[in-house]
């Protein structure tokens, strides 16, 4: 038992602020401080929760900065809790290098269980669930063709986080490295008032996607290469 104070992070909501749990509540309420990805998006979900404290800054720009600082405020006996956007803080978001530098000085890290956009996603698909691989967001512009030949052959369904306005390049280069008979499904505001999920080959949703620009948070599944891989026992 770490005699120290610990990091606890903390997933939030991708959408319906109904979805936060009573004890990420909790911890918000009584920890000591609390690290926001962005402190404007942050402070609305704090009025929501009725929680009235400081939120410290903690994204990509800074942390590389800032790890260090955090792991004595909690050595001091503090506990932080890390929050991010939207989702589980350090699936695509901050989080890992503080994650790191904690458990390399002995700190207590814990992760509560919560929303994350690509396991809904993954569930909702009509695709196999058994194994898959997440790979976030693909890079924009250097080594994005060269990540895409190496998944050509990936027979795990592949889970995908994309920007609205890269979802009809993205779809044009699966059809291109993964396919354009391979199945897949788009998710778009996963939680939202209008949530999509759109299911058909890459080619039929490149083509539905051509015709009608996507906006918000889009997730995209794509069935692994030869087909379908889970037991139907």
């Amino acid at each position: 038992m770490s005699k120290y104070g610990k990091l606890v992070l903390v997933p939030t909501p991708i959408g319906n602020l109904g979805d936060i749990t009573f004890r990420a509540v909790s911890v918000l309420k009584n920890a000591d401080i609390i690290l926001a990805e962005d402190t404007r998006v942050s402070s609305r979900l704090m009025q929501h929760l009725e929680i009235e404290k400081k939120l410290w800054a903690h994204h990509k720009f800074n942390e590389h900065k800032t790890v260090g600082s955090l792991v004595s405020k909690i050595q001091e006996g503090n506990t932080i809790a890390l929050i991010s956007d939207a989702g589980t803080p350090g699936i695509s978001d901050p989080g890992f290098l503080l994650v790191r530098a904690c458990v390399e000085n002995g700190v207590d890290v814990e992760c509560l269980p919560g929303p994350t956009a690509l396991i809904p996603a993954l569930a909702v698909s009509g695709l196999p669930t058994d194994k898959f691989v997440f790979e976030g967001f693909l890079p924009q512009k250097k080594g994005r063709q060269k990540r895409l030949t190496q998944l050509a052959g990936e027979e795990r369904t592949i889970v995908f986080y994309e920007s609205p306005f890269r979802l009809v390049k993205a779809l044009t280069q699966f059809a291109e490295f993964l396919g354009s008979e391979r199945q897949c499904c788009v998710c778009r505001e996963l939680s939202k008032m209008f949530e999509e999920v759109k299911r058909g080959t890459v080619a039929e949703l490149l083509q539905y996607y051509a015709e009608h620009p996507p906006k918000g948070e889009i997730v995209i599944v794509v069935a692994g290469a030869g087909g379908e891989t889970e037991s139907d026992d």
